[in-house]
């Protein structure tokens, strides 16, 4: 999908959303463009370990 694609889609999703969580959505998309590259790859990274490794955190939180 190009940028501008994903700009689109986007769009059309927020559009359907209800009105309950856009300020939650705004809240989220002004965080993410207040930070800085590294901190989102790292977020992503972090993200990532979290939903591959999801069965062992929950055995280690027992």
């Amino acid at each position: 999908m190009t940028t501008k694609d994903l700009r689109k889609e986007i769009s059309r999703v927020i559009e359907k959303v209800p009105d309950d969580f856009l300020t939650e959505i705004l809240s989220y998309l002004k965080e993410v463009e207040n930070r800085s590259t590294d901190e989102l790859e790292l977020l992503q990274h972090l993200k990532q370990i979290f939903k591959d490794d999801q069965e062992l955190l929950e055995k280690l939180a027992k």
